[in-house]
């Protein structure tokens, strides 16, 4: 089982079908908890097998697109969901960092074969960090459940109406 580019695509689309007479807040402990174990699923399933630097920058968009969609509803959340985003932008920054390198490599070519060992030392150093940052802390055991639990619990009151 491998990283489907399309898989958390496909469950964000279809989990993020929000129910127009509830709240944003309702909506949000009702949605987000699936769409955060879709990403985690999908970060599963990326850590598999070794990643191609073609899955983890599509990894790398689909974090993007979580994080993103988590930032919207900040409103609804405390500062628990902050922490959270922190850790997302972590992962963003070692994917787009490996990204950086596997770019680098591509333009240069064997023409540098000095700078492309480097970025492919470089790269290896970032997946390495990539993949403890994402066992050891960010889906260490038990992280799922605080994260989904967290989105469905810890939403605030929706404001009422003066």
């Amino acid at each position: 089982m491998g990283f489907e580019a399309g898989a958390i695509n496909v469950a964000k689309r279809d989990l993020l079908v929000w129910d127009g007479s509830k709240s944003a807040e309702e909506n949000a402990s009702r949605r987000l908890p699936q769409l955060a174990r879709a990403y985690f699923r999908a970060g599963r399933g990326l850590f598999a097998a070794e990643p191609t630097p073609e899955s983890l920058h599509k990894f790398r968009l689909a974090s993007k697109r979580f994080r993103y969609t988590l930032e919207l509803f900040q409103p609804c959340y405390g500062p628990g969901l902050e922490e959270r985003l922190a850790m997302l932008r972590n992962i963003q920054n070692l994917l787009g960092e490996i990204n950086d390198c596997a770019t680098t490599r591509k333009l240069v070519g064997q023409n540098q074969p000095a700078i492309s060992k480097f970025l492919e030392r470089r790269m290896a150093l970032k997946r390495r960090a990539l993949r403890t940052y994402w066992f050891h802390v960010f889906a260490a055991a038990g992280h799922e459940a605080r994260w989904t639990s967290y989105l469905a619990r810890f939403v605030r009151k929706p404001r009422q109406a003066s």
